[in-house]
């Protein structure tokens, strides 16, 4: 099947890869532009995986305010160069965790940095509320396991569904963003603010 330049020059907009790589997606999925599209991100996210291994020691801390002054965020997203740093892309998706952070409170950026007295105490809530409901042991594990993954999403970052885009998490996000940008890319700490939180 000929792909046109038409084809691809849409494609590489809509998904910022390159035009051999909208290419090679295109023509494996026979035109078929959302199909392309498929191809790219899981393409993307594979060659994200590799790059998690390398150290990110560049970046930027973004602060957002808020309108109304009431919320602030300090976020700090770290690269491996300074030339990606000043990446618009990098930039935008800078601010876009730290509008993120204000909306939606996250705790912690993953669960490995959730703390074990934490993750203890909500296991034991969850196992009690599980038992009230008389179900039998192996159910209750279940429960609790089942219940825990949605007390992840809601207190980790990269769980969290991103709030300008709820059909995928933080953390698909960021390798979408790894995948175009070649680059490993860690969000490693945030500072959410709120006027009169204790």
């Amino acid at each position: 099947m000929e792909i046109s330049a038409t084809q691809v020059k849409d494609l590489r907009e809509k998904t910022g890869a390159g035009m051999m790589d909208c290419k090679k997606a295109l023509t494996e999925a026979g035109g078929d532009m959302e199909r392309a599209i498929k191809i790219l991100r899981e393409k993307g996210i594979a060659s994200a995986a590799k790059r998690v291994g390398r150290t990110a020691k560049e970046g930027v801390v973004f602060s957002y305010i808020h309108p109304g002054n009431r919320i602030g965020v300090l976020v700090e997203v770290n690269c491996e160069t300074d030339f990606v740093a000043r990446n618009e892309q990098f930039q935008q998706f800078a601010k876009d965790i730290a509008m993120h952070v204000a909306a939606s409170s996250p705790q912690c950026v993953s669960r490995d940095q959730v703390a074990a007295s934490v993750l203890e105490s909500e296991r034991e809530v969850l196992v009690n509320q599980a038992k009230a409901s008389g179900k039998p042991e192996k159910v209750i594990e279940k429960m609790v396991e089942g219940r825990l993954e949605k007390f992840y999403a809601q207190i980790c970052l990269l769980e969290q569904p991103f709030v300008k885009n709820p059909d995928i998490t933080v953390e698909e996000l960021l390798k979408e963003l790894i995948g175009k940008i070649g680059e490993n890319i860690v969000i490693r700490r945030f500072a959410r603010f709120q006027l009169g939180e204790e």
